[in-house]
């Protein structure tokens, strides 16, 4: 499997932030995390990111145990994230802020990089030959050369998901790519992000709450309430699962 949960439990200060999770995900395609607020889903991405450390439990990547390593090596495993709240590097052009994505796998010494050597440069070109590439996708390439502080909201949440990408992972990690968008802005990105997988090989798991996102392109859907997996499925099989619906809904007395 190519992300496996194993019984992962993790508590805070006596809360069950996530309890016995057993979840595979298969590679391909885009898997969504859904569930009511407080419900555990991104403390799940921060046990991947190895932000958090769950007590009980264990987390495959391939043949990969995640709980030994730290977050850097994480990244050099083949997962990158992006976050919920943007935090580019405000003073940053857009192609620098894309660039700091690609600082672990530019294949170049500090030494040839600071003596100019033609290595460093080569490895320069073809780094910001990648930026551009992603930038183009993302359809920010026109704003390459501006400062991200200056970026409509939108743009910066579309900067924050290329910088994770443009280190070519195999697995993406979104929490709530279209938080604080527009429904048309959410419609566009939406529109890219399913065609992520086939484009680039890639493995979406997105946490989301807007749910029109999540049907429209979503393969699976896992969803969870305190701290608890209460369904997996399709998009369809969950909307009528009765433990989602009372999730959601709340019980009739």
């Amino acid at each position: 499997m190519f992300l496996k949960f194993e019984q992962v439990s993790l508590h805070f200060a006596g809360v069950a932030a996530l309890s016995e999770i057993s979840l595979d995900i298969p590679q391909g395609g885009i898997f969504a995390l859904i569930g009511p607020n407080g419900a555990g889903k991104t403390t799940l991405l921060n046990c991947v990111s190895r932000f958090c450390t769950p007590q009980e439990g264990s987390i495959r990547f391939g043949a990969h145990d995640l709980l030994v390593h730290r977050p850097y090596e994480v990244t050099r495993l083949g997962i990158a994230r992006s976050f919920q709240n943007v935090a580019p590097f405000g003073h940053m052009t857009v192609e620098e802020n894309m660039l700091v994505g690609l600082h672990h796998s530019i294949r170049a010494s500090a030494l040839s990089q600071v003596l100019r050597l033609p290595s460093a440069r080569r490895a320069e070109r073809e780094a910001r030959a990648q930026a551009r590439e992603v930038m183009e996708q993302l359809g920010i390439a026109e704003h390459a050369r501006r400062v991200a502080d200056e970026l409509p909201y939108g743009v910066q949440k579309r900067l924050d998901i290329g910088r994770a990408l443009v280190s070519r992972p195999q697995l993406l990690l979104l929490d709530e790519p279209a938080a604080g968008m527009n429904e048309a802005e959410t419609a566009s990105l939406g529109e890219w992000i399913a065609g992520l997988p086939e484009a680039t090989g890639v493995t979406v798991v997105m946490v989301e709450h807007d749910m029109s996102l999540v049907m429209g392109i979503s393969h699976r859907v896992a969803v969870l309430d305190f701290g608890r997996l209460i369904a997996v499925g399709t998009p369809e099989e969950v909307a009528g699962d009765p433990a989602v619906i009372e999730a959601y809904l709340g019980k009739e007395d």
